[in-house]
């Protein structure tokens, strides 16, 4: 399976009988999926069969779904609602009477809400069933246009997370054989470590003594968090190649390796280690950044 951005845009076109619709589909980062929908008057029943579509297909992301329509051939016709125009004029007489006022114009009570109805031209039964099929056939191919925008987002993000892999490997290597980490510069810090800690008693406990030393070697061995590292990359390598929606785990690893980064960067007392521990850190924030993209 192909990897698949959570980001995307989609148009698509269509036409039935007296109607011409168009319906825009963005997609962006999300936790989880929602579909939003904005839909004209009288296309309502379109939401429930949109929901199960892209539920098929999208497993993260919020999709905003636009459908815009329009009736063509027949143009709307504009209808003065008579009875609401006699109240006006009446209230207005009855006002007339009470205050100075100037006699309200036609352009102004033309302009009161309710006076002037846009009157859309009747459709058939028929032709509204079969431009509501044709509504979710347009539907369809702007979901697999967005699907298609996403996986081939997804290509170049899984490109990227590669990179960012061999990117750790190369820094986890330099970290391995930095010479801080050689079995004589670790003795030549214990030997000044324990020196120091004599100097403070003269009464120190062999055992004690001992237990400082096996502790302050401990401390600086980072085998464990390098051979972690190694397989988590191993793990990402293997997701990315599998391909599918993948985000979520990867997105843990991202924070399992910014763990183990961690404690090698607070286990370091030597310069190199430390820089190549500082770098990891950095590809690891770039590598957690793009898996936010991920579905």
């Amino acid at each position: 399976m192909a990897l698949s951005s959570m980001t995307g845009f989609a148009r698509s076109h269509g036409a039935s009988g007296p109607y011409a619709f168009e319906w825009e589909l963005k997609s962006v980062n999300a936790k989880g999926f929602d579909l939003r929908m904005r839909l004209p008057p009288g296309w309502d029943e379109l939401e429930a069969y949109a929901k199960k579509r892209a539920g098929e297909v999208l497993s993260r992301g919020t999709v905003y779904a636009n459908l815009n329509v329009k009736r063509t051939g027949a143009a709307s016709t504009i209808r003065i609602n008579e009875d609401v125009l006699a109240s006006i004029v009446k209230v207005a007489g009855v006002l007339a009477g009470r205050i100075d006022a100037v006699a309200p114009s036609i352009d102004g009570l033309l302009a009161i809400k309710g006076v002037i109805e846009v009157v859309e031209p009747e459709s058939s039964e028929d032709e509204d069933k079969a431009a509501k099929a044709a509504a979710a056939a347009a539907f369809d191919q702007a979901l697999l246009d967005l699907v298609e925008m996403r996986q081939r987002e997804g290509v170049t993000l899984g490109q990227i997370l590669i990179q960012r892999m061999d990117e750790l490997e190369r820094l986890a290597q330099k970290a391995e054989v930095a010479p801080g980490r050689k079995p004589e510069a670790i003795r030549a810090r214990l030997a000044e470590q324990i020196a120091t800690l004599l100097e403070t008693s003269d009464r120190f406990d062999p055992e004690r003594l001992n237990q400082e030393a096996l502790l302050i070697a401990a401390k600086a061995d980072i085998r464990e968090e390098l051979d972690r590292i190694a397989s988590h990359v191993s793990q990402t390598r293997e997701m990315i190649a599998k391909g599918g929606p993948i985000g979520r785990r990867l997105d843990f690893l991202a924070q399992e390796f910014n763990r183990e980064v961690n404690t090698c960067c607070s286990k370091s007392n030597d310069l190199e280690l430390t820089n190549a521990g500082l770098a990891m850190k950095n590809v690891v924030e770039q590598f957690r950044e793009q898996v936010q993209n991920l579905e």
